[in-house]
């Protein structure tokens, strides 16, 4: 761009400086706007849409076309050229506009009379907000002067929109970040939260998009840049030999963008046309994001994320905000965040919540940990982490994955009753803690709990829970930056089980692979993880990491019996030879001179419907088996329960699944193999007793379900619940719910 081009520019947004610091409210700044823009790019017309949701633009400005179209034009997304450029996130320059393709005609605002148009994006950071456009009588194409300058205004008025500047009387947008708004996501850990967000990465505000010396703010620019460089080749070499070559990749993209000479040539040239350094910045950010979510590579694509990261890096060092030490965590915190790793989400720990994500699913580290630590969780929380700031009022339900933020009293005072409703249930649960789990008709059911961390073993005594039914070894795994050693493994592992006080922990090897990935180990590329290189698998690939555990474990269980279980087994091989790495680890022991275990019990997941029909062998040479409920059903109903669109559409009381069931637990009569369930559905009350009425004795669930589930078995006949399963299931029902329902109400008023 030529001195002249780039004084026509910097007047342009000195003129735009002034009437934004204007008093004035924010209809009146919209159409001053306008007016200032059509004046310096000489052209008839200026009008800004602006989203009214996230489907719907609507001309809330305008120089040029009818003042009495203002707030009455609407437009689709995607409807028109306007709708269009909205949708792709990308300019469109038109020198005769009506002979375009999807030109939409509006016979109320007057524009017949206008030929050319150049409509530009309205956007932060990925985040929609409106189109800007001009329009000229005469047909002509915008010069590349004229683009840049139009998306340059429109970046500011999109920094100006987040600051709130034109709202007020008459505003033509609401206020941000004050009203009600409601996310439905998805359900990552069931409970229940009341709070306040704490923003794990609290996000830049650009409050100072224009700027006079340019010289002062290249310099600014340079300095942090220079800051980053050094900061990315600390990462590196702090990283040294315990990086693998993922990890060193990452770090490397992260080197090549920080010395990148195109980056910091096009955020000086945005510099030079007006723009702050934070600005021209974020204005790359911007522009980057829309090149790399069109790219058809999905490696060039995944590239965005590192260049957000680095961006945001950078403008913190610009602005100082989010390295202020000034900020406090509020006393009842709900994070909320993009998504989080287990190790970040551990250093929180119980002092959280509620946990809130835009991204991640029901396996990913952050619900495994979510779960180990009893905290609400709710993910696909869709841009919670641009609405949400630090300090808002905010409630969880991670039952049905709603979060209300910013609720209005009726909201909170309904939420408040739920949760105080849930407390005096626990009351009542509590009282049952030293009593067993024992039916009307005699029959006596197990019930143990689910853990994954040392902090867990409190609710043991707590839940009234008789043991641990699963044990997650993964999260010492996942939390962790490189591979843990076997000792602090067998020191952990000993603490669990003094934690037990005698009673039984079962501990399940390292279940890993799917959405459960080691940051230390190389993901594979797989088009379907759940069916892919995972838990045993790998265990059995990966010999010398199975045996170091099991090493940990017999150390740890000196002179103290040991229950270790595999997951995901689905043929009787895979048993036989995780089995014998057992027996040999055992004998390597001994030579060594170490204190063996009293005694060894060796189960296995079962968690494919292969399993029902494998070789009685299986049965017999398992010490206990425990049905995995949560991939059991996933594989046989073949819905994948990260797949929101069909993880609920299947009941676990569905008559084929509880045929399945039955089957498992027959062939386990059979051999006299003890057999367990453990998932979600063996913490749901109503599924409990579906399960201890065909013949399961022993359940495993999350520690705050015992209470409710030992409530109703000790109020049922479990004969009785049988015969009601039995003849649902001779009928044409698809599923004993219903069924199971009604006896249970004609149950409880009997009684």
């Amino acid at each position: 761009m030529q001195q002249s081009s780039d004084s026509e520019s910097r007047k342009l947004l000195r003129r735009l400086r002034d009437a934004l610091a204007e008093e004035s409210e924010g209809q009146e700044r919209l159409d001053h706007i306008t007016s200032i823009i059509a004046d310096s790019m000489v052209t008839e017309v200026c009008s800004i849409y602006l989203f009214r949701d996230a489907e719907t633009l609507e001309l809330c400005a305008t120089e040029g076309l009818k003042p009495e179209a203002v707030h009455q034009t609407r437009l689709r997304l995607g409807e028109g050229l306007v709708g269009r450029v909205a949708r792709t996130g990308k300019y469109i320059n038109a020198a005769d506009a009506p002979s375009m393709r999807g030109f939409r005609y509006m016979p109320e605002t007057g524009e017949e009379a206008y030929s050319s148009l150049l409509g530009v994006p309205i956007q932060r950071l990925g985040e929609k907000l409106g189109v800007l456009v001009v329009q000229s009588k005469e047909a002509r194409e915008y010069t590349e002067d004229e683009i840049y300058a139009l998306e340059v205004v429109a970046m500011v008025l999109a920094e100006m929109t987040e600051l709130g500047a034109f709202v007020g009387e008459g505003a033509a947008l609401s206020a941000r970040h004050q009203h009600p708004v409601l996310f439905r996501g998805t359900a990552g850990q069931e409970g229940t939260a009341e709070g306040h967000v704490w923003l794990h990465e609290p996000r830049v505000v650009v409050t100072n998009p224009i700027a006079e010396d340019p010289e002062r703010e290249k310099a600014r620019l340079t300095a942090a840049i220079e800051d980053l460089r050094v900061s990315v080749d600390d990462m590196m070499n702090g990283a040294g030999m315990t990086a693998d070559k993922d990890q060193r990749e990452v770090l490397e993209t992260y080197r090549m963008f920080a010395r990148s000479q195109g980056w910091m040539r096009r955020m000086c040239e945005d510099i030079d046309r007006g723009l702050s350094a934070e600005a021209a910045v974020e204005k790359e950010q911007s522009n980057a994001r829309t090149r790399l979510q069109s790219a058809p590579d999905v490696y060039i694509r995944e590239r965005m994320h590192d260049l957000d990261d680095l961006s945001r890096r950078l403008l913190r060092l610009l602005t100082g905000q989010g390295t202020e030490t000034g900020a406090e965590m509020p006393p009842d915190p709900i994070l909320v965040a993009r998504s989080i790793g287990p190790g970040d989400l551990l250093d929180y720990g119980r002092s959280l919540k509620g946990i809130i994500l835009e991204q991640g699913s029901v396996g990913s580290h952050a619900a495994v940990v979510a779960r180990a630590l009893a905290i609400p969780l709710v993910i696909h929380a869709e841009n919670i982490t641009t609405e949400a700031l630090n300090g808002d009022h905010v409630l969880v339900d991670g039952e049905n994955g709603v979060v209300h933020l910013r609720p209005e009293d009726n909201i909170v005072n309904a939420f408040r009753d739920k949760i105080a409703m849930q407390a005096k249930a626990q009351e009542r649960y509590r009282d049952l803690r030293g009593l067993p789990a024992e039916t009307l008709c005699g029959a006596r059911v197990t019930l143990t709990m689910n853990a994954g961390l040392i902090a867990d073993l409190p609710s043991l005594d707590g839940s009234g829970a008789e043991g641990v039914g699963l044990f997650r070894t993964e999260l010492q795994f996942l939390a962790n930056r490189s591979m843990p050693r076997r000792g602090e493994l067998a020191r952990l592992y000993g603490r669990v089980m003094d934690a037990a006080h005698g009673k039984p922990v079962v501990f399940r090897t390292l279940d890993i692979g799917s959405d459960k990935i080691l940051p230390y180990m190389k993901r594979p590329e797989e088009p379907n993880p759940a069916l892919g290189w995972r838990a045993i698998r790998v265990g059995l690939d990966r010999k010398g990491v199975m045996r170091m555990q099991l090493q940990a474990l017999i150390r740890a269980a000196a002179n103290r019996p040991l229950w270790v279980m595999f997951p995901f087994i689905v043929q009787l091989d895979e048993f036989r030879c995780a089995r014998a790495m057992v027996d040999d680890e055992i004998e390597r022991e001994r030579v060594l001179g170490h204190d063996l275990p009293t005694e060894v019990r060796v189960g296995a997941m079962v968690e494919t419907p292969s399993m029902a029909f494998c070789p009685r062998a299986f049965y017999e040479e398992a010490d206990f088996v425990s049905i995995g409920g949560n991939d059991l059903k996933m594989f046989f109903f073949a819905a994948d329960r990260e797949n929101e669109r069909v993880r609920r559409r299947y009941d676990t009381l569905n008559v084929s699944f509880l045929n399945l069931l039955s089957m498992i637990i027959d062939r386990c009569a059979e051999t006299g193999t003890p057999v367990s369930f453990c998932g979600e559905d063996a913490g749901r009350p109503l599924e409990a007793l579906c399960f201890a009425a065909i013949g399961l004795r022993s359940l495993s669930m999350r520690p705050a379900s015992i209470g409710p589930v030992k409530h109703l078995l000790r109020r049922v006949d479990l004969e009785e619940a049988r015969a009601t399963i039995d003849e649902a299931r001779r009928g044409d029902v698809q599923s004993v719910r219903e069924a199971m329902n009604q006896w249970l109400t004609d149950s409880v008023s009997r009684g």
